[in-house]
């Protein structure tokens, strides 16, 4: 303390303006801010686990998507004809997918609810029918596959012969068009020999007057004309009995009719009548549930689709002719009764 005040007396006689520091003690604090096993310090970042991930899952998706797009403006720009055959693959893939799950929840309902097919709406028993369809020639693809590095050779094949080995899914839009050209024609070549089946049996029908209705329709049609309805209904209790009856028929006219039928021929005989017998059973059953419906409850493709499915090659038929032609079928087909219900008519 003396020494502080001798600095200051000798400071302050030379004139200095130093202000004197004061003397402070302090004593330490011990403060508690919490309790004693919380964190020293809060934290004042508070994030949510479930807002991060989703925020995370929504960035990666985003940029994805972009990168996507880029690579298909990539492909689409550089090698056009890989970019077709690509995105044709990947739709008919998602289409595929759809299908399947689409299908099984029919199939879910018919159990749950104890329905049969025949019970069901046209929509629903039709796109049953084009799946079992696709789900054959998949299966078929499946099993070629199956020998070690034979899935090489298939990629081949189905590139080399896409409308033997791929379901329409995978075609492009013109192959659509032009396959069903070559279906239909393939259908065609079948007619000429159904008709002069039916021209050798006419003797052998017992009834006359069957035998004259029977005469003037092949004549009619050998000239081109289109037959009544009327004209055609006459004729049905020939298809239920000998010569026509389809139990009765040669294994050349289940083949032929087969054909017209775009069923496969590479099968014995018996497995043949049964699969025309079963293929003119359903197609009957839509029939009625398209009765039911009403055709003009139906889209354009799928009037199209219907008429094709008949016989009809819709693709250059207008849409209206294509609903005249489809109604006239009607009204043949939901007069059929019984056993004696048969689409060779």
């Amino acid at each position: 303390m003396a020494l502080s005040r001798l600095c200051w007396t000798r400071a302050a006689l030379r004139g200095s303006a130093v202000t004197p520091r004061p003397y402070v003690t302090r004593r330490p604090q011990l403060v508690r801010s919490g309790p004693a096993w919380g964190a020293p310090w809060s934290s004042k970042l508070h994030l949510s686990p479930k807002a991060d991930v989703k925020s995370l899952i929504s960035y990666v998706a985003t940029k994805t998507k972009a990168i996507n797009g880029k690579y298909h403006r990539f492909l689409e720009r550089n090698f056009p004809r890989f970019y077709l055959l690509y995105t044709t693959f990947t739709k008919g893939l998602q289409k595929l997918w759809a299908d399947a799950k689409k299908s099984r929840r029919i199939k879910a309902d018919m159990v749950k609810h104890n329905v049969k097919f025949h019970q069901l709406s046209y929509r629903e028993m039709e796109h049953l029918r084009q799946f079992r369809r696709d789900v054959t020639k998949c299966f078929f693809l499946g099993i070629i596959s199956i020998p070690p590095f034979a899935n090489y050779l298939v990629f081949l094949l189905m590139y080399l012969f896409p409308r033997q080995l791929l379901i329409r899914h995978f075609w492009t839009p013109k192959q659509q068009i032009d396959f069903l050209h070559i279906y239909h024609d393939i259908r065609k070549k079948s007619h000429p020999e159904v008709l002069s089946y039916l021209e050798k049996v006419i003797p052998l029908i017992s009834d006359e007057g069957l035998r004259w209705h029977m005469t003037e329709l092949c004549t009619k049609i050998r000239r081109g004309t289109h037959p009544a309805i009327q004209e055609i209904l006459a004729l049905r209790k020939s298809f239920s009995n000998h010569p026509l009856g389809m139990n009765q028929l040669h294994a050349s006219q289940i083949k032929a009719l087969s054909r017209a039928m775009l069923l496969t021929t590479y099968l014995p005989s018996p497995l043949l009548r049964h699969r025309l017998k079963t293929h003119t059973t359903v197609i009957h059953q839509l029939d009625k549930a398209l009765a039911k419906l009403g055709i003009n409850q139906l889209t354009d493709q799928e009037v199209k689709s219907a008429c094709y499915l008949r016989g009809l090659n819709s693709t250059l038929i207008a849409e209206e002719r294509c609903r005249t032609w489809l109604a006239e079928w009607l009204q043949i087909s939901c007069n059929l009764k019984g056993e004696s219900r048969n689409e060779d008519e």
